[in-house]
């Protein structure tokens, strides 16, 4: 196992420009799903890129105008918290993910993504199990996806304030229980998860 991501997996695929995709905001109570696709230079690459889980947050802040700078192409889609009430979390991802390999400046012939899951892409799909530790490109995609979702949430802290959501992001945290015991389910809660659906029923 690699301790570092490369482009092996990139340079494995001959047939054009390869971009990296990953998701961020598949297991929150609240807030949208986003993805990344990245085309690297690799003749460019950002020192220190590594899978956005692995960085603080101050070096994911300072690497996503670095990939963006340096990259041949980048892409960041979103899928609204009614799309995956509607669609569900799985199929909302992969919409995030359309988005955004559709929002870069060149078309690749080819895309690496993060997870287990085939998703319907805009070109052929290689799904790679840890991906984000393993390609640079899924790496530089994950650093946008979830920098541009917690920007976002922090937006939406001021527009939804007692919530907390500039802090925990949406996600399952014991201010968050409370702020949805005192206040209910705000107008970007996932109203498809269960402990949201239980407070509207209840």
């Amino acid at each position: 196992m690699r301790a570092r991501p490369d482009l092996s997996l990139e340079a494995a695929i001959t047939s054009g420009p390869v971009c990296g995709v990953d998701e961020a905001g598949r297991g929150p109570w609240a807030g949208p799903v986003s993805a990344g696709a990245v085309i690297l230079d690799p003749a460019c690459v950002p020192d220190g890129l590594n899978d956005s889980k692995k960085l603080t947050e101050r070096a994911r802040n300072l690497l996503e105008p670095q990939i963006k700078a340096s990259a041949l192409a980048w892409g960041v889609g979103f899928a609204t918290v009614e799309e995956i009430d509607a669609l569900n979390i799985l199929q909302a991802t992969g919409l995030a993910m359309r988005r955004a390999v559709e929002a870069l400046a060149i078309k690749p012939a080819h895309a690496l993504v993060d997870g287990n899951y085939r998703f319907v892409l805009p070109c052929p799909v290689t799904p790679v199990v840890g991906g984000d530790g393993k390609s640079l490109s899924i790496a530089a995609a994950s650093i946008l996806a979830k920098v541009a979702r917690d920007r976002l949430m922090v937006e939406m802290d001021g527009l939804h304030p007692g919530y907390g959501f500039a802090g925990h992001k949406g996600y399952h945290a014991a201010s968050h229980v409370a702020a949805l015991a005192r206040l209910g389910p705000s107008a970007i809660h996932r109203r498809s998860w269960a402990p949201i659906k239980a407070l509207l029923i209840g």
